[in-house]
């Protein structure tokens, strides 16, 4: 079935800067060319500075809903009517759903890597996670992962502005969950070592290891890893990171950020769209491809 654009067109897209690269348009496009909507879904390369007049043009033109990447996603927070628990605790927004000109703010990040984490196969409520990392990615994997049932997380990031928020974050999180949250520094590798030896679960959640930088991990020493470990990466290009190649040597299941991706933009669709995103098909197209074409990212 081909695309036909028409004056019942339902516009979706994403703002931010740069977006030239993105893979959203192609997961959603052929997603709603497969069931039939009569959605189309655009790239906008709009930064802070712009995103309060876009978001009005958007609204002004009926849009149905967008996305937002770096550097948005706080800004959006702000401009938001209502936000989902996720994007309220996280103070960011990735997903927006326009009902009649009151904007929904929903943060999907944590809901697509929670989904990776079961499509990889394993189970974590109930279990452990070491976290590298306080940025965007990581504090939504971190309240995603809280309000799933994980029963203990330990946070590992460098003192600075980012510290100050994970802290702000971590103390919402324990009054609302019952999940208990420790804050560390990289400092002493020691406390790192100790808290794996525990873990259900190591997440990378930041860019370290990412190319071009490709030689670099934020943990280099085997002896961190035991078998049971399970090791995941947010980062996809690589598919697989240094950190990755390090556990698996010590026999630990590892999974990359791929599927973050697609199930974060998969929930952005079913709250569009009340449907399911056919992502079988996505996974086929855009997925299941040689390593030099996955160079693109939301």
């Amino acid at each position: 079935m081909s695309m036909i654009i028409n004056g019942k067109t339902g516009l979706t897209g994403l703002l931010g800067s740069p977006v030239g690269h993105s893979k959203s348009p192609m997961m959603h496009n052929t997603s709603f060319q497969e069931l039939g909507i009569n959605y189309v879904y655009l790239c906008f390369d709009v930064g802070i500075e712009g995103l309060s007049g876009a978001v009005d043009g958007l609204v002004s033109l009926g849009a149905k809903g967008w996305n937002c990447t770096m550097p948005n996603k706080s800004k959006m927070a702000q401009l938001c009517d209502v936000l989902s628990p996720a994007a309220s605790i996280t103070g960011s927004v990735n997903t927006v759903v326009n009902e009649n000109g009151k904007l929904m703010g929903y943060n999907t990040d944590g809901t697509g890597y929670m989904r990776a984490v079961k499509e990889a196969g394993f189970s974590i409520k109930g279990e452990k996670m070491t976290l590298l990392g306080a940025g965007g990615a990581a504090t939504s994997i971190l309240v995603q992962a809280a309000l799933d049932g994980v029963r203990e997380i330990s946070v590992f990031c460098r003192p600075g502005k980012s510290t100050e928020h994970a802290r702000q974050v971590i103390n919402q999180l324990t009054k609302q969950t019952a999940c208990k949250i420790n804050l560390f520094d990289y400092s002493d590798e020691s406390v790192i070592k100790k808290e794996l030896l525990t873990s259900r679960i190591l997440t990378n959640g930041t860019n370290v290891g990412m190319a071009p930088d490709t030689d670099r991990s934020l943990i280099t020493s085997a002896d961190f890893f035991h078998p049971d470990l399970i090791v995941s990466d947010v980062i996809y290009n690589p598919r697989e990171t240094k950190l990755m190649g390090i556990a698996k040597s010590q026999g630990c299941s590892c999974f990359n950020g791929l599927y973050m991706l697609l199930y974060q933009g998969a929930e952005a669709f079913t709250l569009w769209t009340g449907k399911q995103m056919p992502v079988e098909l996505v996974k086929e197209r855009y997925f299941d491809e040689p390593e030099a074409r996955l160079r693109t990212a939301q």
